[in-house]
């Protein structure tokens, strides 16, 4: 497991929130909740049924991430991304973990961005 996070680019932000997915939004729409996300992919959980991923799918992932505001702790950025299914891991019977690597990578690196929006909320000068 360690030497998985010795070849990652970048620190992922870990995080539970729901993550719709589906091959495509004007179909069905499955949730699963959200393990982990960077730049260049997210990874979450969902139930181990006919509408979990599979190795190599094709998907379209939606999803939020904290923003800290003054005054508002609930307030997130919201994405939606097209990629493939690169692992799939056997958490139990029933649930799967998912990674998804995006097509086209997030603006921003989400962990770089909570620990920036962390400090400026304990720091409004910054």
């Amino acid at each position: 497991m360690e030497e998985a996070n010795e070849r990652r680019r970048e620190e992922r932000l870990r995080y539970q929130w729901p993550v719709w997915f589906g091959q495509d939004f004007s179909k069905a729409v499955s949730q699963g909740l959200m393990v982990d996300v960077s730049s260049g992919g997210v990874a979450f959980t969902c139930n181990a049924d006919e509408n979990c991923p599979q190795l190599g799918q094709r998907l379209v992932t939606r999803f939020s991430i904290p923003r800290l505001e003054e005054g508002d702790s609930s307030a997130t950025t919201s994405f939606t991304r097209r990629g493939h299914v690169c692992r799939t891991d056997k958490v139990n019977r029933f649930v799967r973990r998912i990674a998804v690597q995006f097509d086209e990578a997030l603006s921003l690196k989400p962990a770089e961005q909570a620990s920036i929006d962390l400090m400026r909320s304990k720091n409004p000068m910054a």
